[in-house]
């Protein structure tokens, strides 16, 4: 496999049975199946994505159509997606956390005449939003699906579109995909939401490949390619999971598991030994609070080994290594790193982290444990991977690392990052005003803030349109306090504001662990909505926030905070299924709240 059979493929059906040639029977899609990991060659996937395909095109579906995708990971997923293309289609990927009205929107606004949905659970409320858009003739069951009067819907078993003559399908799939080239249209991804209603990214086929190219370099010349394996958690809807957890793996010819999900996650990590994992900055928060609560349970030892092995990571991080630390630095590989290694499998070469800013601290964390953490950097308008940290350039915690192969970068007068490059999208479907303002003479207008370093490294100051100005003018970036709030054991969530106000303050949501710990300390009974009420609980919560005033300038100081009623999650709509806060429904629900923290 060589770096330029990405930029050869026209498109990402031709790169997937390329690979499929060559791996033949080597195993390519796992998944848990009655307590034990269960696998699909590369050879079988290939004929399911083909016969799948041929069986798409009988239905009536032409060059174009778009074909909505509703599933938790898993194989079939995979196999839909390329089924899709290879049909000549559009692939529009979906949250399986979307409501009625979400799936609506889409359908509504990708025209999607085909949904290929997984269970009886996730066509519950997308049933309902398909007989009221009107748009979609067929839907695809995988495992069933929820009983309906049919109306102008017809259904089709995901057993029955599996059935045909592989040889055949081979054939015609390989005369259509020959026609497809790498500016056309493979899917169409829907933001997350963070501001607003969902927006169809157009990704094209080389938007895809280019971003495959530069994530493969990186990979192949930073820790070579090997027998490598990935394990995909986050959403495949997610751009992010799209490309760099799919495509990534299958342009490296390797192979992908699925995990059953994130209560299980730290089992399967064990069990899989992936190699790669691309993950989220909240997922590697939550670790990083589970070890260390671990590592404080098991004595003093342990705990001086771990405090040491942070405080030598520091000076790492800074691209030196003390020479009095290097005999504990040596014990520490020996007695405390391969405990931690082994609790993610033993084989990890890389943990890539994006889709949200990662907090320094983290990172050095798990470096500091001898799992190498690379922050990436980008969005869904980019393929979407702009940049990402290397060994080779030097990793950077404060960093997202150089641009990726293919990539140009500049930055505005204003400070916002500008991208160029074949990874960027060809526009938002049926939007053409967002599409002027996010494309100016070529650049992507990324809409973050930040500079390059002097080793030619993007440093993310802040979103800018979530940038904080106060009644001064001083811009205050919110995520970067956010990122420190929660790194405190105290806090599991917050959100801080402060738009032309005199000052920041924050919403906070109390980590429930050490809710129920300071109760029992305490003797006192557990219940959030006193607890909150008790001004030693709240007093608790303000020498946490007081830490990180410390480590603050003047104008971000968190100086009044309020207690949200629940945490944020995506049922509530203020978090993304990427795990991002969803700001303005925050301040919809408790802006009145936040207000009145000017009058206290």
């Amino acid at each position: 496999m060589q770096l330029s059979d990405f930029e050869s493929a026209n498109n990402l059906v031709e790169l997937f049975l390329s690979r499929a040639q060559e791996r033949g029977d080597s195993p390519f899609l796992g998944a848990k199946l009655d307590g034990s990991w269960q696998t699909i060659s590369w050879r079988e996937a290939a004929d399911q994505v083909c016969i799948l395909a041929e069986n798409l095109r009988a239905l009536g579906l032409e060059d174009g159509d778009r074909v909505a995708l509703v599933s938790e990971n898993r194989p079939e997923w995979c196999i839909a997606d390329l089924a899709i293309m290879a049909a000549g289609c559009v692939s529009v990927p979906t949250y399986i956390t979307n409501t009625e009205r979400d799936h609506q929107h889409i359908l509504d606004n990708s025209g999607a005449r085909a949904v290929i949905v997984s269970s009886v659970k996730l066509s519950q409320p997308l049933i309902p939003a398909m007989m009221r858009s009107g748009v979609p003739e067929h839907v695809i069951a995988i495992d069933g699906i929820a009983q309906y009067q049919s109306g102008g819907l017809t259904c089709h078993k995901w057993s029955t579109m599996m059935a045909g003559d592989a040889a055949a399908a081979r054939a015609a799939v390989a005369g259509r995909i020959a026609g497809i080239g790498r500016s056309d249209t493979a899917c169409i991804i829907y933001t997350s939401g963070t501001g607003g209603a969902p927006r169809g990214v157009m990704q094209h086929h080389g938007s895809i490949l280019c971003n495959v190219a530069g994530a493969a370099e990186i990979l192949a010349e930073d820790f070579g390619w090997d027998d490598e394996r990935f394990l995909s958690f986050l959403p495949l809807s997610h751009a992010y999971e799209h490309s760099g957890g799919q495509y990534l793996p299958i342009g490296m010819g390797a192979e992908i598991y699925y995990s059953e999900g994130l209560e299980k996650l730290a089992s399967n990590i064990e069990e899989v030994r992936p190699t790669i994992m691309v993950v989220v900055p909240r997922l590697f928060e939550v670790l990083r609070t589970r070890i260390m609560k671990q590592v404080a349970k098991q004595g003093k030892v342990a705990n001086y080994m771990m405090d040491r092995a942070l405080s030598i990571g520091e000076f790492k991080a800074g691209g030196r290594m003390r020479l009095r630390d290097r005999p504990m630095d040596f014990i520490i590989d020996k007695a405390l790193r391969p405990k931690i290694r082994q609790r993610f499998g033993g084989r990890m070469k890389a943990m890539v982290s994006g889709g949200a800013p990662l907090n320094p601290e983290v990172g050095i964390f798990f470096e500091s444990m001898g799992l190498t953490m690379l922050q990436g950097y980008g969005q869904t308008e980019a393929g979407p991977v702009i940049s990402c940290n290397r060994p080779s350039a030097g990793i950077a915690m404060e960093t997202v690392g150089p641009p990726m192969r293919g990539v140009e970068i500049r930055i505005a007068e204003d400070g916002e990052i500008l991208c160029r490059g074949e990874l960027v999208m060809h526009g938002y479907w049926q939007n053409r005003a967002e599409t002027a303002r996010a494309l100016q003479d070529g650049w992507l207008h990324t809409g973050d803030i930040g500079h390059i370093d002097e080793r030619g490294r993007i440093v993310i100051t802040d979103r800018k349109k979530d940038m904080i100005v106060n009644d001064k003018g001083d811009n205050v970036a919110p995520q970067k306090i956010e990122g420190m709030l929660t790194l405190q054991p105290e806090i599991a969530q917050a959100m801080v504001s402060g738009d032309k106000r005199p000052y920041v303050v924050g919403l906070i949501v109390p980590d429930a662990e050490w809710q129920v710990e300071w109760c029992r300390a305490q003797g006192k009974k557990f219940d959030c909505q006193q607890l909150q009420e008790l001004p030693e609980f709240r007093s608790a919560i303000r020498a946490a926030v007081d830490r990180v005033n410390k480590e603050l300038s003047v104008v971000e100081k968190v100086r009044q905070f309020a207690f949200a009623d629940e945490p944020f999650s995506i049922e509530n709509e203020e978090m993304t299924p990427s795990l991002k806060i969803r700001r303005h429904k925050i301040k919809e629900r408790y802006g009145d709240r936040l207000d009145a923290l000017y009058r206290s």
